[in-house]
């Protein structure tokens, strides 16, 4: 007969956003069980970048979010052994704008920015070659981010995992969850699993992409979708790429409701050698099927921006797919629909750098403090009469 755990908080899903929440969940003194079907770092965030960033948003609540969890993950790297297994680098980004018309656009952006808490330097067109002496020599100028920032995405979501077991965590990998349980008054009382129920007055949603799979489990709706997303990885390199380097339009891309194809050239290099390359956008369901037009397009827009990239080798590409909401915004904190149910999903993109201000957020509400941050825009009930997006 399978034990029943009980605890005080059960958190479903071992990526990035799951494992903060563990984490901030454990230090403010609640037990907590980790659980997810597949391994730590299994979904989205085994297939991202690892970007810490501030440069692609715009003023409003998730740059505020980003602002939080930038100063929370420079803490942790600053935790005895942690910056180093987790490669950690404050290296910062270059926004790079093709024309002086871009270039106004970017520096209207940044400037709004600047009111908002970033730090945003303007960077003329001779000065960005100290900054990147590979870059394409007809680049119109751009902006300097010190505080983007780049981690090692499946090595943070361990440690982050082995900091929050340190603390008496439970993790409970290779399970799936079937059921949220309910009392008869609607409220959390755990989940149910493929291998035993695990009972708890509170239940964290960081599902990622299959949020809203994991949402309707406990009878409320939230519209989660997948945005697939292609990597382009070049063979080991001496650092050529010093910064996170992007062209103007990814900003725009991102902020996109778009279903179709959108791809932008953003390319950054890693400690151990090998060059980033992507970014493509597109909602094809969870469809991996390998696209050679993606990878042309991907190719051509980062030699455009690095020249010496014609002349690399890629190693290999590979696929993940972002946890789209209709307003660009994640889902975070209680829902009044399910009480005890907490929402901490829906980051798309920016899961791996809002993590640990979405896990800190949600410890503090569950401990009864208050949140360092309105939580009032990320509500997880704001869909609740809206229809679904389908992806097309």
């Amino acid at each position: 007969m399978t034990k029943q755990l009980t605890c005080d908080v059960v958190v479903i899903g071992a990526g990035m956003v799951g494992a903060a929440c563990a984490l901030y969940a454990a230090r403010a003194g609640l037990r907590v069980v980790l659980v997810d079907r597949g391994p730590v770092a299994g979904g989205t965030t085994g297939s991202g970048e690892g970007n810490l960033l501030v440069s692609d948003k715009e003023p409003g609540p998730e740059l505020e979010l980003a602002l939080l969890s930038g100063r929370l993950w420079s803490d942790l790297a600053a935790e005895p052994g942690v910056g180093a297994s987790i490669e950690f680098e404050a290296k910062g980004g270059v926004v790079v704008a093709s024309s002086g018309e871009g270039l106004a656009a970017l520096g209207e952006f940044a400037a709004g920015q600047r009111a908002a808490g970033v730090d945003a330097r303007a960077v003329a067109h001779a000065d960005l070659f100290e900054l990147e002496p590979q870059l394409a020599p007809d680049v119109a100028g751009g902006v300097f981010y010190p505080q983007d920032r780049q981690v090692m995405p499946t090595l943070a979501a361990a440690q982050l995992v082995r900091m929050a077991r340190d603390l008496g965590a439970e993790l409970r990998t290779g399970r799936t969850v079937t059921a949220v349980l309910r009392t008869p008054g609607g409220a959390v009382r755990g989940v149910r699993t493929d291998r035993g129920d695990i009972h708890a007055p509170y239940v964290v949603n960081a599902a990622g992409t299959w949020g809203g799979d994991l949402a309707a489990l406990a009878g409320v709706r939230l519209p989660v979708l997948p945005r697939r997303g292609f990597v382009l990885v070049t063979e080991p390199l001496p650092r050529m790429v010093r910064h996170k380097v992007y062209a103007a339009d990814y900003v725009a891309d991102v902020a996109s409701r778009s279903a179709a194809l959108q791809t932008s050239p953003v390319v950054e290099g890693t400690a151990a050698g090998p060059i980033l390359i992507g970014a493509s956008r597109e909602r094809v369901g969870f469809d991996r099927s390998f696209s050679l037009p993606v990878m042309r397009a991907l190719a051509a827009g980062a030699t455009r921006l690095f020249p010496f990239l014609a002349d690399v080798r890629a190693m290999r590409a590979y696929v993940g797919f972002r946890p789209y909401m209709p307003d660009h915004l994640p889902a975070i904190g209680p829902d009044p629909r399910a009480p005890g149910l907490f929402h901490a999903c829906g980051h798309e993109g920016a899961g791996i750098g809002l993590a640990a201000g979405t896990g800190h957020l949600i410890a503090q509400v569950m401990s009864g403090a208050a949140p360092d941050m309105d939580l009032a825009p990320f509500r997880p009930d704001r869909f609740a009469d809206s229809p679904t997006e389908e992806a097309s």
